[in-house]
C-alpha cells in the first residue's frame, strides 16, 4: 500500500474555483466514507481550509487512486471533472509525505509560517479516526506531520514570517499600518463561532476594540465565546452575544466586521452593507455621502444565495471632449477617442465620414441604413490600404481630462475569511467600506516578504521526511520478520517435544537447560540477519528486501498478512481512543 494525495489549493487553483469547490462538515464526512469504500483505497483522511482541499488516502494501485480520488472530488465538490482536473495537483508516497509536512509547517500557507494549520491538521486526524477510516499510515502520517510542525515552530524563527490569516487580514484592512493603533476603540463584529472567528474575536480583544459583538446562528455557542472574551485577564473589552437575525442592525453601529461562517449561501449582500453604512446613528456628511453613493452603486444588486454569484455594478462614464463637426456620437456610453480605440467597432459608412472630418476635408454625412453591402466593402478595404501604408487609423483628437473623484474615506471595514465566500464580491465597489477577503489576501501575500527561517524550515522538512520514509520502509518488513521468528519458535516447540518424547528420563531442570540452549542458538542465527535486513529495508528501494525473506525462508504470506492486520488493528484501536 502508498501513500496517495489529490488535491487543490490556492497555489493551484483561482479563489473562485476554492469556492466552488468548498466542502461542509457533511460533505468531508461522506467523501471519506465513500473514498474507504472505493477499491483502491484503505484508509483515508480529508484535509479541508479555507485555501486548500486534499484528500489522502493508502492506495493500493496509483492510477486507479488517482482516477478514483480526483471523481470523488468532482462529486463531492460539486465542480465537474473536467473543470476541476487542471487545478488538482497529486503527490505520492515520500513526496506526498514531504508536501503534508510542508502544509504543517506553514510553508504552503496563503501567509507563510502560519500556524493555525496545525489545528486543522489535527482536526482532520481527529475526523479520521472518529469515523474509523484512519489505519496505521494516515494516523502515523498526521502524528509525525503534527510534530513535524511544532518542531518547526520551535526551533526556527518561522513565527516571525508566518501569522494567521486573521492577523494579516487584519494588516491589510490597516492598509499595513498598526493593527493597535488602528483598532483602538473600535466596535467589532464577529458573525460565526468557529475556530477563525473565535482567533478573530481574541486578536480584536488583544488589538484594543473597545466592544466585540458575537452573532452566530447558534446562540449558545455566540454566548460562550462571549463569555470566554469577558473573562479574559489581559484585556478589559466587552463582548456580547447577538442571534444571527441582529446582524444587520449591529453593522450600523460597528466599525470592523469579520465574517467566518460554514454558509452555503451569501450572509451579507452588497445591499445590506450598503444599508448598514446609509443607517448608521449619528454620522458625519462623510458618511451620509459614501451612504448615498454605495445605495446608488447596489441598484443591480439582488440577495441570491449563491456563493459564485459576484455581481457587477456599472461604472460611471468617461467624460470626453466635444469637437465641432465631428460625424462620430461623442455622448455614446463608455465611447473614448484616445487613438486607434475612436474608431474600433464603427461601421464602414461612420469609418469614411471620420477619415475626411480628420483630414479636414468636408464631411458628407450620411445614415447607415442606406448602405449597401457593396460599398461597405470599398470602404473596408480603403480604410484597410490607409492603416498600411501610415501604420494607423488617422485620429488628431485627444479627450479633455477626467477629473477623478475621490472615494470617501472607508467608515466600514470588512474582513470575509469564509470559502465559500460570505460577502458579496460587489461590496468592492461601494463607496465608504473596506473589503478584504480570501481573493485579496491571496493577491497581497503574492508580494510578502519570506524570513530567513524558511531555508531552515525547509532542511527539518527535508529530514523528517527521510526518517518517517525509512521507518515505514523498516515497518513494512516487521510483519515478516515476526512470522519468520513466529515461523522458528514452532520449530523449536516441535523439536523439544520430540526429544521429550525420546528422552523420558530427563528431569525438569535438565529440560530447561536443553530448551533454553534451544533456543539460545536460533536467536543467535536469526539476531544478524534480521536485524540487518530492517536497516537494509529502512533505505530508498528497500522494499524488496521483506520479499527475499519470505522466499529464503518460504514463508506462509497469509501468517505474514495476518500479521499486519492484527497491527493494523491494534493501531486502529488505539488511534480510535
Amino acid at each position: 500500500m502508498s501513500l496517495l494525495v489529490v488535491g487543490l489549493s490556492h497555489r493551484s487553483a483561482p479563489v473562485s474555483v476554492l469556492e466552488r469547490a468548498a466542502l461542509s462538515a457533511d460533505a468531508q464526512v461522506k467523501l471519506v466514507q465513500d473514498t474507504v469504500a472505493a477499491e483502491p483505497a484503505a484508509e483515508a483522511a480529508v484535509l479541508a481550509t479555507c485555501n486548500r482541499i486534499e484528500l489522502y488516502a493508502d492506495v493500493d494501485k496509483f492510477h486507479a487512486g488517482v482516477a478514483e480520488l480526483s471523481t470523488l472530488l468532482a462529486q463531492h465538490s460539486g465542480v465537474g471533472l473536467d473543470e476541476l482536473t487542471p487545478y488538482l495537483y497529486v503527490h505520492y508516497e515520500d513526496r506526498a509525505v514531504h508536501h503534508l509536512f510542508s502544509v504543517a509547517c506553514g510553508l504552503d500557507s496563503m501567509v507563510v509560517g502560519e500556524g493555525q494549520i496545525l489545528g486543522q491538521i489535527k482536526d482532520s486526524l481527529a475526523r479520521a479516526q472518529e469515523l474509523h477510516t484512519a489505519g496505521r499510515l494516515l494516523n502515523d502520517l498526521f502524528q509525525q506531520a503534527l510534530r513535524v510542525g511544532k518542531r518547526a515552530h520551535t526551533e526556527t524563527g518561522i513565527d516571525r514570517a508566518g501569522q494567521s490569516l486573521v492577523t494579516f487580514g487584519l494588516e491589510q484592512l490597516a492598509s499595513g499600518g498598526a493593527v493597535e493603533k488602528w483598532a483602538r476603540g473600535k466596535k467589532a463584529l464577529v458573525i460565526g463561532a468557529g475556530s477563525m472567528s473565535s482567533l478573530a474575536a481574541a486578536t480584536l480583544t488583544r488589538a484594543g476594540v473597545g466592544e466585540v459583538v458575537i452573532a452566530n446562528r447558534t446562540f449558545d455557542r455566540a454566548e460562550r465565546l462571549a463569555q470566554i472574551l469577558n473573562q479574559a485577564d489581559d484585556t478589559d473589552v466587552v463582548a456580547r452575544a447577538v442571534p444571527m437575525e441582529s446582524v444587520r442592525a449591529e453593522l450600523t453601529r460597528a466599525d470592523i466586521a469579520v465574517s467566518c461562517t460554514g454558509a452555503t449561501g451569501l450572509v451579507l449582500s452588497a445591499e445590506d452593507i450598503a444599508g448598514a453604512v446609509e443607517g448608521r446613528a449619528g454620522r458625519p456628511a462623510q458618511v451620509a455621502d459614501a451612504a448615498a453613493e454605495a445605495r446608488t452603486a447596489t441598484v443591480a444588486t439582488s440577495t441570491t444565495s449563491s456563493k459564485a454569484d459576484v455581481r457587477q455594478t456599472p461604472l460611471p462614464p468617461t467624460s470626453v471632449g466635444a469637437d465641432e463637426n465631428c460625424p462620430l456620437d461623442l455622448t455614446a456610453p463608455g465611447f473614448s477617442v484616445m487613438g486607434e480605440a475612436a474608431v474600433a467597432g464603427m461601421d464602414a459608412a461612420t469609418l469614411e465620414q471620420h477619415a475626411a472630418w480628420a483630414a479636414g476635408s468636408a464631411v458628407e454625412r450620411r445614415e447607415a441604413a442606406r448602405r449597401v453591402p457593396e460599398v461597405d466593402s470599398e470602404l473596408i478595404t480603403a480604410l484597410a490600404a490607409t492603416a498600411a501604408t501610415v501604420g494607423r487609423i488617422p485620429e488628431h483628437r485627444r479627450p479633455e481630462p477626467v477629473t477623478e473623484v475621490p472615494r470617501p474615506e472607508p467608515v466600514l471595514f470588512l474582513l470575509d475569511l469564509a470559502m465559500p465566500r460570505d460577502i458579496d464580491a460587489a461590496v468592492h465597489r461601494l463607496a465608504g467600506v473596506r473589503l478584504v477577503d480570501i481573493e485579496s489576501l491571496a493577491e497581497a501575500s503574492a508580494d510578502a516578504p519570506m524570513a530567513a527561517d524558511v531555508d531552515q524550515v525547509r532542511r527539518i522538512v527535508s529530514d523528517e521526511v527521510a526518517a518517517f520514509g525509512a521507518a515505514l520502509r523498516a515497518a513494512h518488513i516487521t510483519p515478516t520478520v515476526v512470522a519468520l521468528r513466529t515461523m522458528a519458535a514452532d520449530v523449536v516447540a516441535s523439536e523439544i517435544a520430540r526429544l521429550d518424547g525420546r528422552l523420558p528420563g530427563l528431569d525438569d531442570k535438565q529440560r530447561g537447560e536443553i530448551r533454553q540452549a534451544v533456543h539460545r542458538v536460533v536467536d543467535k542465527l536469526l539476531h544478524a540477519p534480521t536485524v540487518r535486513v530492517k536497516q537494509l529495508a529502512a533505505e530508498p528501494g528497500g522494499a524488496g528486501y521483506a520479499d527475499a525473506l519470505r522466499t529464503l525462508f518460504d514463508l506462509d504470506p497469509e501468517t505474514v498478512a495476518s500479521v499486519s492486520r492484527a497491527e493494523d488493528s491494534t493501531e486502529k484501536n488505539r488511534g480510535s481512543r
